[in-house]
């Protein structure tokens, strides 16, 4: 069918709009969750008013054809140019919203709202066009067309394009596919083929079943999009913070809805009394996304480990094998109910159409039910979640969907049929009341191995867990966000958390005043500016409101939350810098990894540009570099970014798997009597020895090369920018591949630039810095599992320092 294949193009491009639009969203709001919500609304609101106003235009055209090409034309012209517009709107944002606060939200309404409101249109001019009879059915099939190719350009963004090509040439590859579906319309239109008579807008007055399908779908729309924030915060503990994984989760979802609308349409015609069907089916939702929730245990954790070994095994992809796992949560948790949503559709367009205004119809039936899904996702998101939590909110939105079904039930033509929607309705009630509220908490990962969850809170942002586990001969607590493990505060925590901080100070050409850590995690990072007695201004940037609230929890933080010298801002890192003009001796970041969904933004080279015009004279900014959680090449290309903004950049080790680049604006200078002047003042040297630095030639032996190795290593990648962010779309991590990563970023090792160092100094740092190597491989030893030469190096390494206690205690972790 000619109306479903552009629909299918339009629902593809429309989505790969949207998925630019969300990310250039969180850079332009700071990955603040409630204005990424806001402006995402914007999307929303401007398909449902699409909807209505192009689907009455739709009933008074005579050639819909042309008018959907006029409409694909329109977009093709406004959405790369909102896309444009958004990657240079960051800056007028803050300072739009320093001076006119919510009005500065109106621009990047009108932004995404306009085109969205030329998307809205495309389903019900099509309609318009081809519907002679069975609204219903045809409706459901060209619903089910266009949200496959929703589907489509879900997958289509992260897998293939943005990777290829980039956030722009991404906006532009969906305008050629609206020019391609205006041309082939044009065509359509023009050879008379589907010219139909102009309808008449009937009477504005509805008869009362009509207004109850159009009030009862607009409900059901709310609670539909209540389900998706629900699912997005309860998903994510059995999936990654990849953007892979919430790709597939949303594609799983509208393939939900394709399938049941699809299904309702093909056996549709056979339908006599839909009231009944579409109670069901909204009953029948919420049911099932409660029950799957209370059914939830090691059976899933089970079957996706399964799936994700055959797939390895028969394909040999990391990137496939992953995949694999989110699919398989995806489908235990999303794709049942919305298989009922989407079913519900047709079925509310065969209620709410009593014949003469197809494009009305439609287009007020989406109109209605997009409204009620702002509304509900706003209300669960910013209300029901942090109040009451995840789990009581679907309880709550499963019993909302068992009154809509008993209200549609009402209309139901046999008795029988009510009685089955009141039981399914009493079930729902029952399974609400019998789930534990704590039931997601009890399924982290680390509860499985004896972990213990000490702190649990579900917000808007995402849940933040803390858990207590038993690590090598003591305990250790580790912060999980979204179900994924961030941070903790075992040894190998505490070591380069403190030196992303005190290292920088230690080595600073001047004597550093003011100092901002982005990311405040357990507090470490920033807990140990506390130790540094030159500073005059503390500032840590937090997003999660949460994530400070389980600060305290962590040991080595030297009670950052409590102490009046941290002042603690609640915003995302790059946020902070685009709204305070504040400069300052030192910005160090320990951002989530950069593979992370959202999170590059805060590895680009347009980010460091932005955070190297907020430095003070001689200041300098830390990056904290993490081996283990992407490919080699994603690596280069992330030192490349940094290398582009700061001609003089330095690489430091801070702990095994960590690294740390330094960059300035003037030439580093390592003058050895100022360190040790600065690291013998008691507080540093105290939480420093703590981790096993206990001089200052254990300091300057984590030195590991200057800007001639990281060009060496980076040489011929592209660098990382918020047009290309090209690390968070990257292939999985390969299996050993830290072991192959850390020789080569060791080989780069140069000698150090000292100045007034003596001779025993240069000794003592070199047998240090020997220690340390050793260390390392024992380390690579023990993960390429050969014993011998293990435990050679680590005798070493004892024998050399054996009152370290770092060596000490990740010697223990470690051993094969």
């Amino acid at each position: 069918m000619l109306a479903a294949a552009l629909l299918f193009i339009s629902g593809a491009g429309a989505l790969i709009y949207q998925v630019l639009w969300i990310k250039q969203l969180s850079v332009v709001v700071g990955i603040d969750v409630y204005a990424v919500t806001t402006g995402i609304s914007a999307f929303f609101a401007g398909l449902g008013l699409g909807g209505y106003l192009l689907g009455r235009q739709a009933d008074r055209s005579t050639r819909p054809f042309l008018l959907y090409a006029l409409i694909e034309a329109a977009t093709a012209l406004l959405g790369p140019a909102a896309t444009i517009t958004l990657a240079h709107f960051a800056r007028p944002f803050a300072a739009l919203q320093s001076h006119a606060g919510l009005l500065a939200w109106l621009p990047l309404f009108l932004l995404i709202g306009i085109p969205a409101l030329l998307m809205g249109g495309t389903l019900p001019v099509l309609v318009r066009a081809v519907s002679a009879s069975h609204l219903a059915i045809t409706g459901g099939k060209l619903y089910a067309a266009n949200t496959a190719g929703a589907i489509a350009g879900t997958l289509a963004a992260p897998f293939l394009l943005l990777p290829l090509l980039g956030v722009q040439r991404t906006a532009f590859f969906a305008c050629a596919l609206n020019l391609a579906a205006a041309l082939a319309a044009f065509r359509i239109g023009r050879s008379g083929r589907f010219v139909v008579e102009a309808v008449t807008e009937s009477s504005t007055f509805l008869p009362r079943q009509v207004r109850l399908a159009f009030l009862l779908y607009a409900i059901a729309g709310g609670v539909a999009l209540g389900y998706e924030v629900v699912w997005s915060q309860a998903i994510v503990q059995f999936l990654s913070t990849r953007s892979f994984a919430f790709a597939i989760v949303l594609a799983t979802y509208l393939s939900g809805l394709a399938l049941g609308s699809f299904l309702y349409a093909h056996f549709g015609a056979r339908i006599r009394d839909p009231w009944t069907v579409f109670a069901l089916l909204i009953a029948g939702a919420g049911l099932i996304a409660l029950l799957e929730i209370a059914i939830l245990g090691n059976w899933l954790m089970a079957w996706q480990s399964d799936l994700e070994h055959a797939l390895r095994a028969v394909t040999g992809s990391e990137l496939l094998a992953m995949c694999g796992r989110f699919v398989v949560a995806a489908l235990a948790i999303v794709f049942l109910p919305t298989l009922f949503l989407g079913a519900a559709f047709p079925a509310a367009l065969q209620l709410a159409s009593p014949g003469g205004n197809p494009g009305r119809s439609v287009g007020s039936l989406l109109a209605v039910n997009t409204a009620g899904g702002i509304l509900g996702t706003l209300l669960t998101g910013f209300l029901l979640i942090p109040v009451i939590g995840i789990i009581s909110t679907l309880g709550l939105l499963a019993i909302s969907a068992g009154v809509l079904g008993i209200a549609a039930g009402s209309r139901a033509s046999y008795r029988k049929s009510r009685w089955a929607i009141l039981a399914t309705c009493l079930a729902t009630g029952c399974t609400a009341l019998l789930v534990p509220r704590d039931e997601l908490a009890r399924l982290l990962p680390s509860t499985r191995h004896g972990g213990k969850v000490v702190f649990y809170q579900e917000s808007a942002g995402g849940t933040v867990a803390v858990l207590e586990e038993r690590m090598g001969r003591g305990l250790a607590r580790r912060l999980y966000i979204q179900g994924v493990s961030n941070s903790g505060d075992a040894m190998a925590s505490l070591r380069y958390m403190r030196l992303q901080a005190l290292l920088p100070l230690l080595i600073h050409r001047h004597e550093p005043h003011s100092a901002l850590v982005i990311g405040m995690g357990t507090g470490i990072t920033a807990g140990a500016l506390l130790a540094y007695p030159g500073l005059d201004r503390r500032v840590c940037a937090e997003l999660l409101p949460a994530v400070v609230e389980a600060a305290p929890l962590f040991r080595g933080n030297l009670g950052i939350t409590s102490d009046p010298r941290m002042r603690i801002t609640l915003r995302d890192g790059r946020r902070e810098l685009l709204q305070n003009s504040e400069q300052y001796d030192l910005i160090t970041l320990e951002p989530p990894p950069p593979s992370a969904a959202g999170v590059v933004n805060l590895y680009s080279s347009d980010f460091y540009a932005l955070a190297r015009s907020r430095l003070a004279p001689g200041g300098i900014l830390a990056q904290w570099w993490p081996l283990a959680t992407q490919n080699d090449e994603d690596s280069r290309s992330l030192v490349r970014s940094f290398l582009d903004i700061f001609p003089y950049a330095t690489l430091w080790t801070t702990e095994l798997h960590e690294m740390m680049l330094v960059g300035s604006l003037s030439p580093l200078t390592l003058d050895v009597p100022r360190i040790t002047a600065r690291f013998d003042h008691p507080a540093v040297s105290a939480v420093l020895s703590e981790v096993g630095i206990r001089t200052p030639a254990a300091v300057l032996a984590t030195w590991m090369t200057d800007r001639s190795g990281l060009e060496r290593y980076a040489r011929g990648f592209e660098p990382v920018t918020d047009d290309r962010p090209g690390i968070e779309y990257a292939t999985w991590v390969r299996r050993g591949e830290f072991t192959r990563v850390l020789p080569r970023v060791l080989a780069l090792q140069s000698e150090p630039p000292l100045v007034g160092a003596s001779a025993e100094f240069r000794l003592q740092m070199g047998a240090e810095r020997q220690t340390l190597l050793d260390f390392y491989s024992a380390a690579l030893c023990a993960y390429q599992g050969d014993r011998e030469g293990w435990a050679r190096s680590i005798s070493r390494v004892i024998k050399a320092d054996p009152q370290n206690a770092y060596y000490s205690w990740i010697s223990g972790e470690t051993r094969p």
